[in-house]
């Protein structure tokens, strides 16, 4: 019996680790699962948890109020070492990059326990954008022994830096197959959006916002919003819809600039099932988050990502996206270009999903069978 321990603290690792979590627990004669959860984001993470019907078997709970990225580590390497001797797992499977992602790794690396890194390659060649995930990625790759690039292009990266070809499989990202998982489902849900909001969504172009980043902390957040207000008052016919992030960095200059605003609703953070049915409705994301844009385009949506480099080119290349970066009048230009012109955003929305297909934790999977048991497959799964 192989055990793999799953280890997760954030609501966009829960999400995208579900489908390899679900995949594991099928083929119990094969493996032992062990999920580990980390909690350092803590009601984020719940909606998730019980969406996708995941219980973990160990909740540290680490999230407290206004905890450093040093103290979030150091707690998080501490109870995840705790875990990984008391089950002795075989391998050690992480997600993209967060503290939880990276203490996960070093934790393993430190007991000489395989490590797993689910999407893997990511890159923006700026250690401080986004901050802290660049660093974070590049310290798991050089301790991970299993690298799941979402696409060609991250594959390429990581060969580039001197990682082992044979031990890089392009698989496709699991947000994919976790949205097409509950794509329409959601369309059966009552959705957790206020009353005054759905009734304005009617017969109107919406724009659908996400910002957290923390590079964007201070002069960026109040540009974003600005370049929010400018593009509202410039179209009349449109609303903005705004799931505001908790933190204080992020409410303060939201709610200042663009509190009490027509046609522009604040909400509080949405469970994942509300967030979708939303997306599934706009007619523009806008956003700075990295699982939003591999979303996004999955459902046909123009995306306008709020960052000045992004570890996910691929939208941008294949015309799903546009880089706009945090400055105002950018911003604002792009948003009333696209509310404006409906063969604009119908090219961006045509375009081919370079993310996947919705079968990455098949391949992940099928490769942690092949490699942990010898008796999987010998072909090589991939993504075509």
């Amino acid at each position: 019996m192989i055990t793999i321990i799953c280890a997760f603290g954030t609501r966009p690792e829960a999400i995208k680790l579900a489908p390899v979590i679900r995949l594991l627990k099928k083929r119990r004669s094969i493996f032992r699962t062990v999920v580990l959860a980390t909690a350092q984001h803590r009601e984020m993470l719940d909606q998730v948890l019980d969406l996708f019907r995941i219980r973990p078997d160990y909740d540290l709970n680490l999230m407290t109020l206004a905890q450093s990225l040093t103290q979030i580590t150091t707690r998080s390497l501490e109870g995840i070492e705790a875990v990984l001797r008391k089950e002795q797992p075989d391998a050690v499977l992480v997600q993209g990059d967060t503290t939880t992602a990276l203490s996960g790794a070093l934790a393993a690396f430190y007991l000489k326990i395989k490590v797993g890194h689910v999407e893997a390659g990511l890159r923006t060649d700026d250690k401080y954008a986004p901050f802290p995930e660049e660093i974070n990625r590049r310290l798991i790759t050089r301790l991970a022994d299993f690298h799941f690039a979402p696409t060609e292009w991250a594959k390429t990266r990581l060969i580039r830096e001197g990682v082992s070809r044979a031990s890089v499989s392009v698989t496709g990202n699991t947000v994919i197959d976790a949205l097409l998982s509950i794509k329409d489902k959601v369309d059966r849900i009552r959705p957790d959006i206020p009353k005054e909001t759905l009734s304005a969504l009617r017969r109107r172009d919406i724009v659908l916002v996400t910002g957290h980043r923390r590079e964007s902390f201070g002069t960026g957040f109040e540009n974003i919003c600005r370049a929010i207000r400018a593009a509202a008052d410039a179209c009349p016919r449109s609303v903005f819809v705004y799931p505001v992030h908790l933190n204080p960095n992020v409410v303060r200059p939201v709610h200042r600039i663009l509190g009490g605003r027509e046609r522009i609703h604040l909400l509080n953070p949405l469970p994942y099932a509300s967030f979708i049915w939303l997306m599934k409705r706009a007619t523009i994301v806008l956003t700075d988050s990295g699982g939003v844009q591999e979303e996004a385009p999955t459902l046909g949506k123009p995306v306008l990502v709020m960052r000045d480099a992004t570890e996910r080119p691929e939208g941008i290349d294949a015309g799903n996206a546009r880089l706009v970066g945090t400055d105002k009048d950018r911003i604002a230009k792009n948003l009333i270009e696209l509310l404006s012109d409906a063969r604009a955003r119908r090219a961006m929305a045509r375009v081919h999903n370079p993310y996947g297909d919705g079968r990455a934790g098949q391949r992940i999977v099928g490769i942690l069978e092949r490699v942990l048991t010898g008796r999987g497959s010998r072909r090589r799964p991939h993504l075509r």
